[in-house]
């Protein structure tokens, strides 16, 4: 990691002040790309650190966690809150330390290529350097594009059987998908279920060895094979999934409360191409202490996460970013001339 070495961090003259302009282009001492958990975690350390942060939070406040029903299962909150109140309340906190978000405005392009201070443009026209950068731009849960999938979304539709299997005891579901993440999160929701239904559009799972021996084995899951979903049912709530058998053609409508769809996430890193190294699924590829291959740039939360996804591991890993982030622009201040010591006579 950090095999780019070469920066080129100035904040000696009044251009580099934070929110400072010059030319048109905005000066920040740190810009966070992304207003996820993650994002307005590393707001809040930063800003108690007294760095001025500004996040550009892209269209959607709070990402994929504004969208969840309900959480409970993030510590402090017992009784539970919804995704969107939670993002409130990160932002309302982040805010009282000094953070400035910058919202319906999304990132568009960087430039890393030249070392600190980096540049930023959004789409609405905006451009900035920054002489360190913190992306938390998340990932996005791959969608079916049916019908009724959009509307019923928060409503019986559901991308994290963590956050939401809790809610749906003693029903009967379907899980769309047929690889690890699909099984393991099925294997999950039946401690909730009464039923668990797999629809896979193969005649096989593709789900490593040792979880397809627990999932066959587990009396509350079923399968139902060379099945696609063609649109989710429901007035306000789920109440069916339209099936259609890829094999006969045979269409059939499937009552249930519920509907968990696994079919994978893409990290929202097409921007950063060139800019960062992602390994193959484009995850952007970071150390333990959030440092990407670009001196100066710290990624966190789904960006780079392509195993727990939570929201709890994505403050975590904010917190982080945040500190690592802090030390290197403390580490990389230019130091004062200090003034001749006169020679006693």
């Amino acid at each position: 990691m950090n095999d780019k070495l070469s920066f080129s961090l100035n904040t000696s003259t009044p251009q580099s002040m934070p929110g400072n302009s010059q030319g048109g282009i905005q000066h920040e001492k740190v810009i966070i790309i992304g207003s996820g958990p993650a994002g307005l975690t590393a707001a809040l350390y930063t800003a108690r650190a007294k760095l001025d942060p500004l996040v550009i939070a892209g269209h959607e406040l709070g990402g994929q966690v504004s969208l969840t029903y309900e959480i409970e299962n993030y510590p402090g909150f017992p009784e539970g809150l919804s995704g969107q109140e939670l993002v409130d309340l990160m932002k309302t906190q982040a805010e009282k330390f000094g953070a400035r978000i910058k919202t319906f405005t999304a990132v568009t392009e960087v430039d890393f290529q030249d070392g600190s201070p980096f540049r930023i443009k959004t789409d609405d026209g905006g451009e900035y350097l920054a002489d360190a950068v913190i992306v938390t731009t998340g990932a996005t849960p791959r969608h079916l594009n049916v019908p009724g999938e959009k509307e019923l979304t928060g409503h019986g539709v559901s991308y994290c059987g963590t956050c939401d299997g809790f809610f749906f005891r003693d029903k009967k579901v379907v899980v769309v998908g047929g690889g690890d993440s699909a099984i393991e999160e099925g294997l999950f929701l039946t401690r909730f279920a009464s039923e668990v239904h797999v629809i896979h559009r193969r005649d096989e799972l593709r789900a490593g060895a040792t979880l397809q021996a627990r999932a066959f084995a587990n009396e509350k899951m079923h399968f139902i094979w060379d099945t696609v979903v063609e649109e989710i049912k429901g007035d306000g709530q789920v109440e069916a999934v339209r099936l259609r058998n890829v094999k006969t053609g045979a269409v059939s409508d499937f009552p249930t409360d519920g509907v968990f769809i696994f079919i994978g996430h893409d990290p929202n890193s097409d921007i950063f191409t060139g800019q960062l190294e992602r390994d193959p699924f484009g995850y952007v590829i970071t150390d333990k202490e959030m440092h990407t291959n670009v001196e100066g740039v710290f990624a966190a939360g789904e960006v780079q996460d392509r195993i727990f996804r939570q929201v709890g591991t994505s403050v975590g890993q904010g917190t982080a970013a945040a500190m690592t982030c802090e030390r290197w622009l403390a580490e990389h201040e230019p130091v004062e001339a200090q003034p001749a010591a006169t020679e006693r006579q």
